[in-house]
């Protein structure tokens, strides 16, 4: 499969801190990665650089063979959903999918049933007419996926978007949003510092640490050839820890069935 995305030995200085060290990777067409790593790793400073919002201080982006390092946010056919929602208030669920419609001259005119089609698709229709404040957190999200996704984003980038939410919401969000890709077909780079989140939702999964890369690898290959100690103790150890958690509770219960 042909890659979507292309990053070339990407460097990022800040306060005279290197924070990326010539970072490198490739996403293919409808692939699932996601950036797993801890706080002040570095994933959310390639987020912000991939999608414009950050000029590198060196290397190169490339999307569909075309260098686009430099090129403005609006031009790069991205979309990002923040772990904040980042709603207006005070508008329906409609207007806040619709609203950026409206500046797209190639999307003007069908505004109005692009939105009403994107949100009766992501599970939203009965709740069309309300304000955000009105929905729940995991309700809220999914607006600000189908506001995203209204857009007809290339590849969605995802920065955190459940870190807010309770483990039962999360849990409903990550079933939604592997039905979403597969659904509309989306590229997808999503940042997270929850080691089940990334095994759960990712084809591939890119672990980083102070700027580097340790491993790109599929969830299988990580458990069963970790690249090294960082990423056995970061990945492996702390999935075991979860399982050891909840195995005396189910060995004491017998077998959870749904």
């Amino acid at each position: 499969m042909a890659d979507k995305l292309e990053v070339q030995d990407l460097v990022h200085v800040f306060n005279s801190q290197e924070v990326l060290h010539k970072i490198s990777f490739s996403v293919t067409d409808g692939e699932f990665l996601s950036i797993l790593g801890p706080s002040g790793c570095g994933k959310t400073t390639i987020l912000r650089i991939l999608i414009g919002l950050l000029i590198p201080s060196g290397g190169k982006i490339v999307k569909d063979g075309q260098d686009i390092t430099g090129l403005a946010a609006s031009k790069r056919h991205m979309g990002i959903v923040f772990q904040n929602y980042a709603l207006f208030q005070n508008m329906t669920v409609l207007g806040n999918v619709e609203y950026a419609l409206k500046f797209n001259k190639e999307l003007k005119g069908v505004s109005r049933s692009r939105a009403e089609s994107i949100i009766e698709q992501v599970g939203l229709a009965e709740h069309i007419r309300k304000k955000p404040w009105k929905l729940s957190g995991g309700q809220q999200q999914r607006v600000a996926i189908a506001r995203t996704l209204a857009m007809n984003p290339e590849i969605i980038l995802f920065d955190e978007p459940m870190s807010a939410l309770d483990a039962a919401t999360r849990l409903l969000l990550r079933d939604e949003i592997k039905d979403i890709q597969k659904k509309f077909h989306s590229t997808m780079i999503y940042i997270t510092h929850d080691q089940e989140e990334a095994f759960s939702l990712s084809d591939r999964i890119m672990v980083m640490d102070h700027g580097v890369i340790h491993q790109i690898d599929t969830p299988e290959n990580l458990i069963h050839n970790p690249a090294d100690e960082f990423v056995r103790d970061f990945v492996i150890a702390n999935l075991q820890r979860k399982v050891n958690s909840l195995a005396k509770y189910i060995a004491a219960t017998g077998p959870v069935h749904g």
